[in-house]
């Protein structure tokens, strides 16, 4: 264990020089959230339930991108996500060429949001067959909003099941789908996008987890609230790194270093070699070697021909990710602790890396 923290406590300790990530760590594609759908769909409701952001609507945070489409980046400080909103549905010959370009690079999924009162959505399912022509298998899911529109269980059925048959031909294959009644209220609950909330943490994970909203009252998780964002940043830094060979096992620890170093800004702390050695042993030597010995297989799984520049590449960006968020998060807690000269309880440190790990991993355990 204290091998591996050694090699960070370097890269970290007063005496070196501040870590400066590479441009294609700090300017990597944002995964993106792909809306389609026709005007007065939902879409920026959507992206306000999902967000939290009342203040999020067309011409107010979105910006143009393309002659069709405007962005939006969330948050808009520190961005983990892109939502392209197509504007140009409707309009005629409208071509998403341009869109697929910009998603090209990122991981993306395309969210089709339809009205259940609105039985017209030709145009729509024609942009998805256009993208099934040119992009092949799609990464997109249906979500059916104005639940509360139709009173009719009936009704509603039928009026999903018809609109989601002609998406799924268009898609050449069946979509998940969800159906959404959003409330006039801002901020919406986040309750109400629950089923597609969990419906992206089975496509974008990572998308899922930047997203969750959750309540903080006071004390350490308050602070971590505030944080929070900064650290999935440098844990997508993290995982962007670790997917090339051998680049990983020197980038990965220079990232977590520049997040350790930025936290212990936020917090008025600095780190020490005493309080590293404190935080490192509140760790625990399970979880360090058990990362550890992980980690090095992961490093070299990338080396196999094929495999590992696909299935090893994949773990390997995914495992640095969740142990580079969990990391954070402990951190967070332990720099809270010494901020406010409270003493470290190492279970807590624990618990929380634990609880980050099986988060950033995707583990419902």
């Amino acid at each position: 264990m204290r091998h591996r923290f050694e090699r960070l406590w370097q890269k970290l300790s007063p005496s070196s020089a501040p870590t400066e990530l590479p441009p294609e760590l700090t300017e990597r594609p944002l995964p993106v959230i792909w809306l389609l759908g026709k005007t007065g769909a939902g879409k920026s409701t959507l992206v306000r339930a999902l967000t939290g952001l009342p203040e999020v609507v067309v011409g107010n945070g979105f910006a143009p991108c393309t002659r069709a489409s405007m962005q939006f980046d969330f948050p808009q400080d520190l961005p983990l996500m892109r939502f392209l909103d197509t504007r140009g549905l409707g309009e005629a010959g409208y071509d998403p060429a341009e869109d697929l370009a910009l998603c090209k690079k990122a991981s993306h999924v395309i969210v089709v949001v339809a009205r259940l009162d609105d039985p017209v959505q030709g145009e729509v399912a024609d942009v998805l067959a256009t993208l099934r022509r040119r992009q092949g298998k799609l990464r997109a899911l249906v979500v059916h909003t104005g639940a509360d529109l139709l009173g009719d269980a009936q009704e509603r059925f039928r009026a999903r099941s018809r609109t989601q048959a002609l998406f799924d031909k268009a898609a050449g294959a069946p979509l998940k789908q969800v159906e959404l009644s959003l409330p006039a209220v801002d901020p919406i609950p986040a309750e109400a996008v629950q089923p597609l909330t969990a419906l992206l943490d089975e496509m974008m994970p990572e998308v899922a987890l930047a997203l969750a909203r959750e309540e903080y009252r006071a004390g350490e998780p308050a602070r971590w609230a505030t944080n929070r964002a900064e650290v999935l940043w440098y844990a997508g830094a993290a995982g962007t790194a670790d997917v090339a060979p051998v680049v990983g096992a020197v980038a990965v620890p220079g990232v977590q270093a520049a997040m350790l170093r930025a936290l212990a800004a936020r917090y008025g702390v600095e780190w020490t070699r005493a309080r590293f050695y404190e935080f490192a042993a509140a760790l625990g030597t399970g979880a360090a070697l058990r990362f550890g010995a992980s980690y090095g297989l992961r490093q070299l799984a990338k080396l196999i021909p094929v495999f590992g520049q696909t299935v090893g590449a994949a773990a390997a960006g995914t495992l640095s990710f969740a142990a580079t968020y969990a990391l954070g998060r402990a951190a967070a807690a332990y720099l809270h602790s010494v901020s406010e000269g409270q003493a470290v309880t190492p279970q807590t440190i624990r618990t929380l890396y634990k609880g980050a790990l099986a988060q950033g991993r995707h583990d419902p355990s």
